[in-house]
């Protein structure tokens, strides 16, 4: 019986849990950003450098999606789509290093991924609505909707496993396959390109992570001092 592409041999077991490669590399990056966090924070200012005015306008671009999407305050959802962000654009530029495949190149990454999404978009629905007010949006705009809201729910989070793996992967074989027939210099405006994929493909699923939970905890009334409220309250 031949074995399958995706299937991997482990490296080292932890006890009866076998570590593949990409769980080492996984386990590397969530290293490298832990550190990395913590070293260009321990020293914050009033009068920022420019790793904090880096860090600053990170922030501040989060933020400002998050809101322009969810119409929410950002604060409450600010960590799990930053983070999401940066360890998926990590994940896809250390197919830049050699001999590294990118743990995102692989179902298994993508899916745990994937469900981080929809266990969060349950966890901030109910959050935000209740469990009955969560559960009733299932049956809009009617109870005839519920089972393909319900296969909706399923689908796209498959979507995100699919879209992830399929471009993350497609780059490393490209990439793969010139190095092998063209030799070190001709692939290198391609992995230039392989950057900005990279890139694109982390902001995507970190803007379709916001949209998930923004549709599972609503819209939010405005406050009666809010000037949206203030604008309704004068319109004739």
């Amino acid at each position: 019986m031949m074995d399958s592409p995706l299937s991997l041999d482990p490296l080292f077991y932890l006890g009866p849990v076998p570590i593949t490669e990409p769980v080492l590399v996984t386990w590397a990056i969530l290293a490298f950003l832990t550190l990395g966090c913590w070293l260009a924070t321990r020293h914050l200012s009033l009068t920022p450098g420019r790793l904090q005015t880096v860090l600053e306008l990170f922030v501040g671009t989060v933020d400002a999606q998050i809101s322009d999407t969810m119409q929410r305050d950002p604060r409450r959802y600010r960590a799990l789509i930053g983070t999401i962000f940066l360890f998926v654009l990590v994940a896809n530029w250390s197919s830049l290093l050699p001999g590294i495949e990118p743990p995102t190149a692989r179902l298994e990454t993508d899916a745990a991924l994937a469900l981080i999404v929809f266990a969060a978009t349950i966890w901030y629905g109910v959050a935000a609505q209740g469990l009955r007010g969560y559960l009733a949006t299932f049956a809009e705009p009617s109870w005839v909707m519920i089972p393909l809201n319900v296969v909706e729910q399923i689908t796209r989070t498959f979507s995100l496993i699919v879209r992830l793996f399929g471009n993350v992967m497609s780059g490393v074989f490209v990439i793969g396959i010139i190095l092998t027939l063209a030799g070190l210099l001709v692939p290198i405006p391609l992995m230039a390109l392989d950057l900005l994929t990279g890139a694109v493909q982390a902001y995507i699923f970190a803007v379709l992570a916001t949209v998930f939970i923004g549709a599972a905890v609503g819209e939010q009334a405005p406050s009666p001092t809010s000037p949206s409220a203030s604008a309704k309250e004068t319109r004739p």
